[in-house]
């Protein structure tokens, strides 16, 4: 039993070790009180002085742009994940106590429940909400930079090759300068839908 999917028992051992690491968990509150749990919380992370296990709690939230009868705009916010909240923590009992015992907050996704701690959401998936809410990690490492030649992975723009003329490390957004209609047109891409193009 020392190895399990090609990991050594040390390896497993390193990854659930989440009283070390942080990770992001899922977080189950009342639907329509996410607002609330997240103010809730932070609070409680700030009275009784748990920064250093409880970090970043978010509400997966979008603005959208709506058309009144009247004609007139109006700016509302879309959960993505209703009845959730994310927090960004290491797994100490102390941590866990906190987010449990928090008004609104009725568990984790991922425990078993019997007192068993949570299972972190995976990296790239806590990374895709990030991005899609414009949180995601500044300074991501990727394999181009401004001026560099790059070809669009995905979307419309597929397969379409143009030049990066800014870079956004806070929403990982690249604005890139793509020939449409036969104009050069200034066009923003997400990193993750882009590749160098080099060899084109």
């Amino acid at each position: 039993m020392a190895e399990l999917n090609g990991k050594s028992k040390e390896e497993l051992d390193e990854l659930m070790d989440d009283e070390h690491n942080k990770r992001w968990y899922a977080v189950v509150t009342y639907v329509g009180h996410e607002n609330r749990v997240k103010e809730n919380l932070e609070k409680r992370i700030e009275t009784m002085n748990i920064q250093d296990a409880l970090f970043r709690v978010v509400v997966a939230e979008e603005s959208e742009t709506t058309i009144t009868k009247t004609g007139k705009k109006q700016e509302t916010k879309k959960n993505l994940f209703p009845g959730y909240i994310f927090v960004e923590m290491k797994m100490t009992d102390e941590a866990w106590y906190v987010v449990r015992n928090t008004p609104g907050v009725t568990g984790f996704i991922g425990s078993s429940g019997k007192g068993a701690k949570p299972f972190p959401i995976a990296d790239d998936e806590m990374d895709a909400i990030l991005r899609r809410l414009g949180k995601a990690d500044p300074h991501v490492a990727v394999p181009f930079k401004v001026g560099d030649s790059v070809k669009v992975t995905t979307g419309p723009f597929i397969g379409m090759v143009g030049t990066v003329s800014s870079m956004d490390d806070n929403t990982c957004i690249a604005n890139v300068m793509l020939n449409l209609f036969g104009r050069e047109t200034p066009t923003d891409v997400a990193y993750t839908d882009l590749e160098p193009a080099d060899g084109e």
